[in-house]
């Protein structure tokens, strides 16, 4: 008896010195899913089923997250966009695929970026959720958001992933209080799975692996908020981005300045959702992604 495509297999992928755990699912054209924080592989699972009869789904743990290798146990300034970028190069070359197309959503988003800057001709195209960019600029902590940001300040702290993991509900209210507040189009979104997104920050060292990639980005943070993150050339790779209205997060004005990142963009609303389209409106958020990667073939 074979596999249905919605299937999800899971293996282990040594890649750029590291293994990375990486699920998988589908046939056809291959998209490399990248999660965010506070997230692992399971938050693509939704759109994974939706997508499976169409795409090869390679949906990997990034370094530092749910079961990919921690390299750094401690805090650790080496988990920044360029050194996902090259685990996800190597795990592209492991797997024997030259071109893929790539989905990303905030942490993610940061590694496609990279991705399409270092290595263009390994992409059929990007498409970023609620994207992060250098054009966001000093809005970022405007003084109505830094209610919003505090949590970036926190985790590069070196006993915030000890205070949160001081017990197991400790984590539950640090993690669950992102996965709600930030899916402003359906704070129920993560419900069903936050016993195992809970259980999956509670493993060893996966705390601080998703702490230590706001510790690498700290330089680059404050050099956007202070005006002065050093001028980058467009990004050619086809890309586009739907951006969720009711994101507290980043919100939709926030859209104004991406033409400066990406000169070949396809931009719009996901109205009524939040920083999570691919799970607070799976249906539309697979839709997105088919229709933008349809004919996209390596």
């Amino acid at each position: 008896m074979t596999d249905s495509p919605s299937t999800i297999r899971h293996e282990t992928v040594r890649a750029n010195g590291i293994d990375l755990h990486v699920a998988r699912a589908g046939q056809g054209q291959p998209l490399v899913l990248l999660h965010g924080w506070p997230e692992f592989w399971l938050t693509w699972e939704p759109v994974m089923t939706r997508l499976a009869d169409r795409f090869d789904l390679i949906v990997p743990d990034l370094r530092g997250f749910g079961a990919s290798e921690k390299p750094d146990p401690g805090p650790s300034d080496k988990a920044g966009a360029d050194v996902h970028a090259a685990d996800i190069l190597g795990l592209l070359d492991v797997l024997g695929i030259e071109r893929a197309g790539l989905v990303g959503h905030d942490v993610g988003a940061y590694v496609g970026q990279s991705l399409g800057r270092r290595a263009p001709e390994r992409l059929t195209g990007l498409f970023f959720f609620d994207c992060p960019y250098p054009g966001i600029g000093p809005r970022l902590a405007a003084p109505e958001m830094l209610a919003e940001i505090w949590y970036q300040s926190f985790h590069v702290k070196p006993f915030a992933a000890a205070l949160v993991g001081t017990s197991r509900e400790a984590c539950r209210l640090h993690i669950g209080h992102f996965l709600r507040h930030w899916a402003g189009g359906n704070p129920a979104a993560f419900d069903d799975v936050l016993d195992a997104f809970t259980d999956n920050f509670m493993a060893p060292g996966n705390l601080q692996g998703g702490f230590n990639w706001y510790v690498s980005a700290q330089g680059g943070r404050l050099a956007m908020i202070e005006g002065k993150a050093p001028p980058q050339a467009p990004i050619a790779v086809p890309t586009c981005i739907r951006w969720g209205t009711a994101d507290p997060l980043f919100p939709y004005a926030w859209t104004d300045r991406l033409g400066e990142t990406f000169s070949d963009l396809d931009l719009a609303p996901l109205e009524g959702v939040g920083h999570f389209p691919h799970r607070e409106a799976p249906d539309r958020a697979a839709a997105e992604i088919a229709r933008f990667f349809a004919g996209r073939g390596a």
